[in-house]
């Protein structure tokens, strides 16, 4: 008799490397976005996407491997989301179980910026700020200064509110201030009284 560990599959295992590939990735970022990589072993990935542990090290390679290959799948899967037109509230999921997944990986000293290898969102937002800056570095600048905003209220948010006696506030409240400060970012008008950029 077989048993199924916890979080494991019962169903048919996947077959062919593609649903392979994707059984592991999606196994692999729910469990970073719950408990991060170092708390996750390679045999809980295989478990959770009910694959032989043997095929996560052969399609994927080792953890560091699987960390950048699981942050590569979720920026392509939200670029998918959004390209598609899918509903807010999915654009919005993808995004905060990205958003987890990522500050567990730099939580637990993973070279988050060195194992993800394509930034699809990233190059999209800086295709759109580029035309409004003079030089390269400032359009650059201006999309880190966005992200980290955004990703600021994803996971301060508790503490932010609290810190600054906003309970009351709505999300929506929150991503729309969040919106307004980033439109401000994009224009190198943006600048205090003695010519320093906003950051």
């Amino acid at each position: 008799m077989t048993t199924v560990p916890p979080g494991a599959d019962p169903g048919e295992p996947p077959v062919g490397r593609d649903a392979v590939v994707a059984a592991i990735l999606e196994a692999a970022a729910d469990l970073f976005a719950a408990r991060g990589p170092a708390a996750t072993s390679i045999r809980d990935i295989a478990a959770r996407s009910n694959v032989n542990h043997g095929l996560v090290f052969r399609h994927l390679g080792a953890k560091e491997q699987l960390v950048g290959a699981v942050l590569n799948h979720l920026g392509q899967q939200l670029t998918e989301l959004i390209d598609s037109g899918a509903p807010a509230e999915r654009i919005e999921a993808a995004l905060d179980r990205q958003t987890r997944v990522m500050a567990r990986v730099l939580l637990d000293g993973y070279p988050a910026g060195e194992l993800q290898t394509t930034f699809p969102n990233m190059e999209r937002l800086l295709q759109r700020v580029r035309p409004n800056f003079d030089d390269e570095l400032s359009a650059r600048l201006a999309v880190a200064n966005i992200v980290a905003l955004q990703l600021g209220w994803r996971l301060l948010g508790p503490f932010l509110r609290g810190a600054l006696d906003l309970p009351d506030l709505t999300e929506q409240q929150v991503r729309d201030s969040a919106a307004t400060a980033a439109a401000l970012l994009t224009q190198p008008s943006a600048q205090v009284a003695d010519g320093t950029p906003l950051d």
